[in-house]
């Protein structure tokens, strides 16, 4: 497995990247600056080289964002992962640590898997009490234009999230593999894009609270079912009220717990609350209503990060 690593520390004030070393096929691209000069954030942009993900690619990525900084780590395009050949499957690690008073913001675009493809993914980030994470990940139903939809051979992403070294916060795999009875584009029917966004950290405190009331208001108008009085509409306008919605969202918290009144004190009743995050589970018929969706729910991390993340 060939890796790569880059450790961002803070440097006369500044979040600065003091170690970056990468293998083919695997390339890291770091500019000077993204958006404002007053900005403190060090953008990362990996690429690999052929443009894509080959059969049989094994790529490991290890990223350390130190004390008080704040680090993007992105992508230029979708990761496309092309067909397997033979038995052959595709694989990319990445192991973060995220320190104290830091933020790591993974905003990639979504991978896209070719026909027959068998491509698995493996994140592992860990964190302590005050650290703040922003983890995008999604995938696409393949090539439409080619006429591929779910026809990938195999699909997996593990997302596990550690507080204080090897305390499980968060763990998750989304698993798509064809099957002998129904294949995926059965089973996703008109849905052509997965995704799950987790807020995590004191420093996106505000925006785990409006995403969490704007899935509320999207579900709820989506879901609507009309009603005059105490009677819902006849039958002739059923149809057109159980339609299927084209973006479905959902919203849960996880991590710790801790009500006020516990027998704890009260930094550590603050420290707790800062760790609880929120996940954003996504179905939807466009990678368009994806994109618009990430752009509204994270343009006010722009003060952070420079830019406004998928703008």
């Amino acid at each position: 497995m060939e890796r790569g690593k880059v450790i961002v520390e803070k440097v006369g004030g500044k979040s600065t990247v003091t170690k970056c070393f990468s293998k083919y096929p695997l390339k890291f691209i770091i500019p000077r600056k993204v958006g404002s000069s007053e900005t403190d954030a060090v953008w990362i942009y990996t690429i690999t080289y052929g443009g894509g993900i080959v059969s049989g690619d094994s790529i490991a990525c290890d990223i350390t964002v130190g004390d008080g900084c704040t680090t993007v780590l992105t992508t230029q395009a979708s990761t496309k992962v092309y067909k397997a050949v033979g038995s052959k499957s595709s694989e990319q690690v990445l192991e973060a640590r995220v320190g104290s008073n830091a933020f790591l913001a993974v905003i990639p675009d979504p991978v896209t898997c070719f026909s027959t493809a068998k491509y698995s993914q493996r994140q592992v980030f860990k964190v302590v009490s005050d650290s703040s994470l922003l983890l995008v990940d999604w995938i696409t139903s393949g090539r439409h234009e080619r006429g591929e939809k779910w026809d990938f051979d195999l699909y997996k992403s593990t997302n596990h999230i550690f507080h204080n070294g090897d305390e499980p916060l968060f763990l998750d795999t989304v698993f798509l593999e064809q099957g002998t009875h129904a294949g995926i584009a059965e089973r996703m029917q008109d849905y052509q894009v997965i995704a799950m966004v987790i807020l995590l950290g004191p420093k996106l405190k505000l925006i785990q609270n409006q995403i969490q009331e704007d899935v509320k208001k999207i579900m709820s108008q989506s879901l609507h079912m009309p009603i005059i009085g105490s009677r819902q509409y006849s039958n002739r306008h059923t149809d057109h009220c159980l339609t299927k919605p084209s973006f479905v969202a959902s919203c849960s918290i996880f991590g710790p717990k801790v009500s006020p009144t516990d027998t704890y004190s009260i930094s550590l009743v603050a420290c707790e609350f800062q760790g609880i995050g929120v996940v954003t589970r996504i179905a939807a018929m466009t990678t368009e209503s994806v994109y618009n969706f990430l752009q509204h729910q994270l343009s006010s991390m722009e003060p952070l990060l420079g830019v406004k993340p998928y703008s």
